[in-house]
C-alpha cells in the first residue's frame, strides 16, 4: 500500500541560532503507519505510578542507557545517553508531547518522512503526539540529551523500526541497580521526585523559582524547563536556554527544573 509522504512541520525560530526551537509534527503518513500498527494488533501500554519502580532505576538500552531525572503528575524528564555510532528506534508517543533538550554531543532527529533536525548543544526539538521519529549520534563523543514528555506515561511507545530488533516490542522491564544516585522525594511538592545529577556527576538537576531564574543567571546554566499545569494543558512549553543571547522572559511566577552543566562544588556535594 502506498503512503502518501507526511507533511511533517519543520520550523526555526532563527537561522543563526543554536536556541531555536524545531517542531516535527505528524503528517499523514504517520498517522498511516499507526493505523496500520493498531490494525496489525500493537498495543501501546500505561503506565502504573506507584507500581512500576525499575522506572526509577537506570534503564539500559542498546544504544546506551537512560534514567529519570524528575517526575510529577504531569512530566515526565528523562536523561538520555547514545554512544557513538548508536541510535534510538524510530518509534512514536500517540499521546503525549516531546521535547529534545541537547546537553552536549552531536545527533540527529529524523522523521518517518526523512527530515533531518542535526542536534547540538542548546538544540530544542518539539515532538507532536503521533510523530514518529528516532534520534541517531552523528558524533565521535557521547550525545546527552534530556527528553520531557507530557502527560506521564512511560509505556506510550510503539516502535516501528529498530536496528535491535526492537520493532513492535513495549518498553523495557529491566534495569540497573541505582541506588548510588536516587530519586528523591521533594517534600514541598506532592507525588514528585528527582536526581541531583546524573550518574556520571557531569550535569545536576535542580527546582528553581522564576524570581530566582530571573535574578541568578548563571554560566553553567543549559535549560530551564517550566513546570506549569498550562503548558500541560495547552501542550506547549517555553523552554528557555540558559544562553546569554537568549532574551526571552523568565515566568517569575512559575517553577523551573533547570538542568546544568556540574561545577566543581557541586560534584563534591
Amino acid at each position: 500500500m502506498a503512503i502518501t509522504p507526511a507533511t511533517t512541520i519543520v520550523q526555526h525560530t532563527s537561522d543563526d541560532s543554536q536556541d531555536r526551537i524545531v517542531r516535527l509534527d505528524a503528517g499523514p503518513a504517520d498517522i498511516a503507519e499507526l493505523k496500520r500498527l493498531l490494525r496489525s494488533g500493537a498495543r501501546f501500554g500505561n503506565e502504573q505510578f506507584d507500581e512500576d519502580s525499575h522506572l526509577d532505576e537506570v534503564i539500559p538500552k542498546p544504544w546506551g542507557y537512560e534514567y529519570r531525572a524528575y517526575v510529577d503528575e504531569l512530566f515526565d524528564c528523562w536523561a538520555l545517553h547514545i554512544d557513538a555510532p548508536h541510535g534510538t528506534s524510530v518509534h512514536l508517543h500517540p499521546r503525549k508531547l516531546t521535547y529534545l533538550l541537547c546537553l552536549g554531543g552531536q545527533g540527529v532527529t529524523t522523521g518517518l518522512d526523512g527530515t533531518s533536525i542535526p542536534l547540538r548543544q542548546g538544540s530544542i526539538v518539539r515532538i507532536a503526539p503521533g510523530a514518529f521519529h528516532g534520534t541517531r549520534n552523528a558524533g565521535d563523543e557521547p550525545l546527552e540529551l534530556i527528553e520531557v514528555e507530557s502527560p506521564r506515561n512511560k509505556f506510550d511507545l510503539m516502535r516501528l523500526k529498530d536496528d535491535y530488533n526492537r520493532a513492535g516490542t513495549a518498553y523495557e522491564s529491566s534495569s540497573l541497580d541505582a541506588s548510588k544516585h536516587p530519586m528523591r522525594k521533594v517534600l514541598s511538592f506532592p507525588h514528585t521526585r528527582m536526581r541531583a545529577h546524573t550518574p556520571d556527576g557531569r550535569f545536576r538537576f535542580e527546582l528553581r523559582t522564576g524570581m530566582d531564574v530571573f535574578y541568578r543567571r548563571r554560566a553553567e546554566d543549559l535549560f530551564h524547563i517550566p513546570l506549569c499545569v498550562s503548558g500541560a494543558v495547552y501542550a506547549d512549553l517555553e523552554i528557555l536556554t540558559g544562553r546569554p543571547e537568549d532574551a526571552r522572559r523568565v515566568h517569575t511566577d512559575m517553577q523551573y527544573l533547570c538542568v546544568s552543566v556540574a561545577t566543581a562544588r557541586a560534584k563534591t556535594a
